[in-house]
């Protein structure tokens, strides 16, 4: 049987995954839980853009199927320097729906490294979810 394998990260995705990491835990320090989902994603991108970070907010991504390019696909939350994807949640219950969506999209979005971010949580460091593709 072969063995899979798998590309390490770049030291760039590296380095901004580090970012998104302590941008989300200052957005979750200052403001706390309970807040609206639109609410976490602008303060945290402007924490991104704090740090010299380019962010897109509610990128549009076409989805190509069966050879046709539908631009009814999805919208990510945040893009990071054109590398990193970021989903922004604020629920009680992080159902595991959320990790195969950030999944998808980072397929189909040809992305590496991903997170899901769910600022409802006590602690923000047990709302942060890590996903390489």
């Amino acid at each position: 049987m072969a063995k899979a394998s798998f590309a390490l990260l770049t030291e760039r995705e590296e380095e901004i995954g580090r970012l998104v990491v302590d941008a989300a835990i200052a957005v979750h320090r200052s403001l706390g839980p309970g807040l609206l989902e639109r609410v976490y994603e602008v303060c945290f991108c402007h924490e991104l853009e704090k740090r010299r970070l380019i962010v897109e907010r509610q990128v549009r991504v076409p989805v190509v199927y069966d050879g046709i390019l539908f631009d009814e696909g999805f919208r990510l939350d945040v893009l990071v320097e054109g590398l990193v994807i970021c989903e922004v949640k604020a629920v009680s219950n992080m159902d595991d729906v959320f990790i195969a969506q950030t999944l998808s999209y980072l397929r189909l979005a040809n992305k590496r490294l991903g997170y899901l971010l769910n600022f409802h949580s006590r602690l923000m460091k047990d709302g942060i979810t890590r996903l390489v593709r």
